[in-house]
């Protein structure tokens, strides 16, 4: 009896629907302050210096930074710095693919220990990844008497430059790739193999299409830190001019050296190349937003 003269009263009044409200609560003003806040951070840490360094570069005319740029020190530290990520980046390419495979699609017995060596190098300071470079090939480091007695020299010149740029910049591809294939699981791939694909197969048919656009984030990203790499290369090079010095390096030279024009133009030209990875990372998000989509939502 009680039941029914409830369901009644509701029934004569019902219970209205509570408006609809935004789970932003912040106010407008609120709104426009942290975004504010956010614009002037840029404006101060990222816009202006960076503005600063092109300023700079061009400040006595055209010809003189073409002339910066042309000179044997920094046309040898241009193409050293690219040779550097030529090696560096296919070879992270190989361990980062191998390593987010192994990871997200098996189980395995230290697994856990592998994702921690992983990060490692973005908790480890890249001068203290050169110094272990030091003491492992240098001339009296642990390996360093039985590789010079083969000949083969690796402090101080382009292998110990690669071995340190590897070290820095080999997690960007593996944690670009792990949590999407975590998150694309393992049917894909069990299908494939039912029907009788071979490993490989699978490899280049499934599970590559479904990684690319990851896979060429972390090739862009870990292209830009091999070119800008300085704490662990600085280590290890040796700051032989024309021979190893990379370009962030060489602008380290010429900026002690008093010679801003020449130091600014190299700088530029750097952030430049940074500036191109960035827009090319941003084009390409756009162009295809809907193969990003469904990749990540597969």
């Amino acid at each position: 009896m009680a039941l029914e003269v409830s369901v009644r009263a509701e029934a004569a009044h019902p219970v209205k629907a509570a408006p609809w409200r935004s789970p932003v609560t912040e106010s407008a003003a609120t709104r426009r302050i942290l975004i504010g806040i956010a614009l002037v951070f840029l404006v101060l840490v990222l816009f202006m210096p960076l503005a600063a360094v092109f300023v700079e570069a061009l400040r006595g005319g055209v010809g003189v930074f073409v002339a910066a740029i042309a000179e044997p020190d920094a046309l040898a530290a241009i193409g050293l710095t690219l040779l550097v990520a030529a090696i560096a980046v296919p070879a992270n390419l190989v361990f980062g693919v191998a390593a987010a495979w192994a990871i997200a699609k098996f189980e395995f017995r230290g697994k856990t220990l592998l994702i921690t060596l992983i990060d490692l190098p973005f908790s480890v300071s890249p001068v203290i990844a050169g110094l272990v470079y030091i003491l492992l090939f240098g001339s009296h480091g642990l390996l360093g008497p039985l590789i010079e007695g083969s000949g083969l020299k690796i402090v101080f010149a382009l292998p110990g430059i690669v071995l340190a740029t590897i070290f820095v910049t080999f997690p960007f591809v593996a944690r670009e790739l792990i949590p999407l294939m975590q998150e694309q699981g393992t049917g894909d791939e069990e299908a494939a193999l039912s029907l009788g694909a071979s490993g490989f197969q699978t490899f280049r048919r499934v599970t590559l299409p479904n990684v690319k656009w990851a896979l060429l984030y972390g090739v862009l990203l870990c292209n830009a830190r091999a070119m800008g790499e300085f704490g662990a290369v600085s280590v290890v090079s040796g700051h032989i001019r024309g021979v190893t010095n990379t370009m962030p390096l060489q602008v380290e030279i010429l900026y002690n050296e008093y010679a801003f024009q020449a130091a600014f133009a190299v700088a530029s030209l750097l952030a430049l190349l940074a500036l191109v990875t960035l827009a090319l990372k941003s084009f390409l998000e756009w162009r295809f937003a809907d193969g990003l989509k469904a990749a990540r939502g597969h």
